[in-house]
C-alpha cells in the first residue's frame, strides 16, 4: 500500500485485502478509461461495431462494481475499521460509483456512432467533439493516477482542469445550436450529437468527484461545494505552517 502513501491509517491484518481491493478499483479504472477512448472513436469514426462493443462492456464494469461493493462490505463486517480505516473503504465506494456513471455515460457517447454523418459540416462537428473528449480522457487518465498515488497535488490540478472542459462544452454547445438554426433537418442529429457532448461534460464533473474523495481521504477534510480557491487553501494549509 506504500503507492498510496496510506500506511499510517492501515491496520496490518488487512493490508492484504485492501491491497486486493485498491488493484480491483485500479483495474476497474483502466476498462472505464478504455470504455470511453473507444466510445469517442465510434463516435467520430461513425465506427458501428466499435460502438457495439462499448455497449456491451457496460455489464462487465457493472459486475466488478458490485464485486468491489461485496468486498468493502465484507471487510467492514469482518475488520470493523476505525478511523482512517473506514475512510479508506468508504472513499472507495464512492469512487467506484462515480466510475461506474463514467461508463454509463461512454454509452452515450458510442451510441452517437450508430448515427449516420454524411456532409461534410456534420463531419467537423464530430471533430470539435474529438476535442472536448481528448480534454476530458486527459482528465480522466490524471484522476485515476491521482487515485493510485493518493496524491493532493495532483486531484487538486486535476479538478481545475474542469474549468476548462466546461469552457469547451460551453463552446461546442453553442456551435451546434447555431448548426441546428442554420438546417432544421438536422436537429435529430445534432440533439443525439449534444448528448454525447453532455456526457463528456459529465465524465469531467465525476473526476472532480473523484479529486475530491482524495483530498478527503489523505487530509481528512471534506472539500465539496466549495470554490477552488478555499479547496486550495485547505490542502496547503498543514505544509504553509
Amino acid at each position: 500500500m506504500d503507492a498510496m502513501n496510506l500506511s499510517t491509517h492501515i491496520s496490518s491484518k488487512f493490508n492484504e485485502e485492501l491491497e486486493l481491493v485498491r488493484n480491483e478499483v485500479l483495474a476497474m479504472g483502466g476498462m472505464v478509461e478504455q470504455q470511453v477512448r473507444d466510445a469517442l472513436t465510434a463516435a467520430v469514426e461513425s465506427d458501428n461495431k466499435l460502438a457495439q462493443a462499448v455497449l456491451s462492456s457496460d455489464a462487465r464494469i457493472n459486475e466488478i462494481e458490485m464485486r468491489i461493493d461485496e468486498d468493502c462490505a465484507r471487510i467492514i463486517a469482518k475488520r470493523q475499521p476505525t478511523a482512517g480505516d473506514l475512510r479508506l473503504m468508504l472513499v472507495i465506494m464512492k469512487a467506484i460509483g462515480d466510475l461506474e456513471r463514467i461508463g454509463d455515460e461512454a454509452e452515450r457517447i458510442a451510441k452517437v456512432a450508430l448515427e449516420s454523418f454524411s456532409n461534410k459540416q456534420q463531419k467537423d462537428l464530430l471533430g470539435n467533439v474529438d476535442n472536448l473528449g481528448r480534454l476530458v480522457l486527459a482528465m480522466l487518465r490524471d484522476t485515476l493516477d491521482a487515485f493510485a498515488r493518493m496524491d493532493v497535488e495532483a486531484a487538486l490540478k486535476v479538478h481545475q482542469e474542469d474549468q476548462r472542459v466546461d469552457r469547451e462544452y460551453e463552446a461546442l454547445m453553442r456551435l451546434l445550436m447555431t448548426y441546428m438554426m442554420e438546417d432544421s433537418r438536422s436537429i435529430p442529429k445534432i440533439l443525439n450529437v449534444m448528448w454525447a457532448v453532455r456526457s463528456l461534460e459529465r465524465i469531467g464533473d465525476r473526476c472532480q468527484n473523484v479529486c475530491e474523495y482524495i483530498m478527503y481521504l489523505v487530509k481528512g477534510t471534506d472539500v465539496r461545494h466549495i470554490e477552488y480557491e478555499e479547496m486550495e487553501e485547505k490542502m496547503r494549509g498543514d505544509e504553509e505552517e
